[in-house]
C-alpha cells in the first residue's frame, strides 16, 4: 500500500482496513532512507521510552540537524516536549511536522493535545478536527475534541 492508499483506505467505512492504513502510514512515516537518521529515531524513541527526556530530545534534534525535511523527526522531538510539558516548544515542532506533511493526523492530534494543556480550547478542537478530516476512525481525536468542545463553552472559548 502506497502512502496515497494508505491515507484514502483511513476514510474507509471498514475499520479493520482503516487500521492497517493507519500502520501503514506510520511505517512508512518512520523511514528516512537515510541508515544513520533511522538509528538515531530508534535510539530517541527508547530513550523515551525509558523517559530519559532530555537525551530524546537531542537526539530528535540531531535529527533534524541531518535531515530537516524528515518529517517524523520534528514529530517524534514535539510529542518528547509534550511529555516534558514543554508545550510551546511541541507547539512549534508540530507546526513544522505539518509543514513537511500536511497529513500528519498524529501532529494535528499531537498539537491539539499542546493547546488543551495551554487552555487553548479554539485551536485544540480546529486541530483535532482536522486530525478527524484525515483520520476519521481516530477515536482518541473524537474524544479530545468533545473535550475541547466542551471547555471552550465554559470558558467562552479561550
Amino acid at each position: 500500500m502506497t502512502e496515497a492508499e494508505a491515507l484514502a483506505a483511513l476514510r474507509d467505512d471498514d475499520p479493520v482496513l482503516a487500521s492497517r492504513a493507519e500502520a501503514t502510514l506510520w511505517e512508512i512515516w518512520c523511514r528516512s532512507g537515510i541508515p544513520e537518521v533511522d538509528r538515531l529515531l530508534r535510539q530517541g524513541i527508547e530513550a523515551m521510552e525509558r523517559h530519559e527526556l532530555e537525551d530524546a530530545v537531542a537526539l530528535f534534534t540531531r535529527i533534524i540537524e541531518r535531515a530537516p525535511d524528515f518529517a517524523e523527526g520534528w514529530n517524534k522531538r514535539a510529542t518528547a516536549r509534550y511529555v516534558a510539558e514543554d508545550y510551546p516548544g511541541a507547539v512549534a515542532d508540530c507546526e513544522e511536522t505539518l509543514a513537511r506533511n500536511p497529513h500528519h493526523f498524529g501532529a494535528l492530534s499531537g498539537q491539539g493535545l499542546c493547546h488543551m494543556a495551554l487552555g487553548q480550547f479554539r485551536e485544540a478542537a480546529a486541530l483535532f478536527r482536522r486530525a478527524l478530516t484525515v483520520h476519521p476512525h481516530l477515536t482518541s481525536a473524537n474524544h479530545n475534541l468533545a473535550a475541547a468542545l466542551s471547555e471552550a463553552v465554559k470558558g467562552n472559548g479561550h
